[in-house]
């Protein structure tokens, strides 16, 4: 069976408005811009087997190999709540994510502002940009990459962060298209309450070292040792200082767990 015909079978979980699939693409966000521009509709889907010029946050670059890993975005056309709630988006993503792995045993969090982890590792990472008609959002992308099987995780010497695969944490081959569907699913579950308290609140269960000390970096400014404390409604992470002073970061990494 192609990839094709495999994703077509699982159209029904995923109940997409559309879908394109495409062997290789340079970006499936790219792609999808551009669909949002010429009409695409709410929970248009495109996939890819493999990208070429993937991209992280902060301009990172992200390669998808054939065969062994996720690559997909949805275009969401947003309502006005949803629009008040943009800053949410990113952990909407993660998760869809993190219920679909949920349904396979494992158990991954939330490693603010936009990436998932499984056994402290990432596996998974999210990047949400939008398309605008003059000063109007026109429509917004969700794109996700997820390491699924053997050959999706760089070498180790060209991580900057340690990373694991689906099937590694499972001892077991995962089906990526099935993972696919439940990923939409868990979407579709987490945008229902997006503008809720409830949403927040499921930010915080999932979140990675919650009441922990981590290294955090701002940009532009030296890794400082600080405590998370949570996520606030706006999507920002509030953090104390070993002084007890304490404040929310809207940008910033946490660079590794100090314990």
């Amino acid at each position: 069976m192609t990839p094709f015909d495999a994703i077509g079978s699982y159209l029904d979980q995923m109940d997409v408005s559309a879908w394109r699939y495409f062997p290789v693409v340079g970006s499936t966000n790219d792609m999808a811009l551009n669909w949002a521009k010429q009409g695409a509709p709410d929970w248009a889907l495109v996939v890819a087997d493999a990208q070429t010029a993937g991209r992280g946050r902060a301009g990172r670059h992200w390669v998808t190999e054939p065969g062994c890993a996720l690559a997909f975005s949805l275009v969401f056309r947003l309502s006005p709540d949803e629009i008040a709630n943009y800053a949410r988006l990113a952990a909407l993503g993660g998760l869809g994510l993190i219920n679909a792995l949920e349904g396979l045993g494992l158990k991954a969090s939330l490693k603010w502002p936009n990436d998932v982890l499984l056994s402290g590792a990432k596996v998974g990472g999210v990047l949400v940009e939008s398309s605008w008609l003059a000063d109007q959002l026109e429509a917004v992308v969700i794109g996700l990459g997820v390491n699924v099987s053997f050959g999706s995780v760089p070498p180790t010497e060209k991580l900057r962060y340690p990373a694991i695969d689906i099937q590694s944490a499972l001892e077991r081959p995962v089906d990526r298209w099935l993972l696919l569907a439940q990923i939409v699913h868990g979407l579709r579950n987490y945008r229902n309450i997006l503008a809720e308290d409830a949403f927040v609140v499921a930010c915080n269960q999932y979140l990675s070292w919650r009441d922990e000390w981590v290294r955090f970096q701002m940009p532009g400014e030296q890794p400082q040792r600080v405590r998370i404390m949570g996520i606030t409604s706006d999507g920002r992470l509030s953090v104390e200082t070993q002084s007890g002073s304490k404040f929310e970061v809207l940008t910033g990494e946490i660079i590794m767990r100090n314990d």
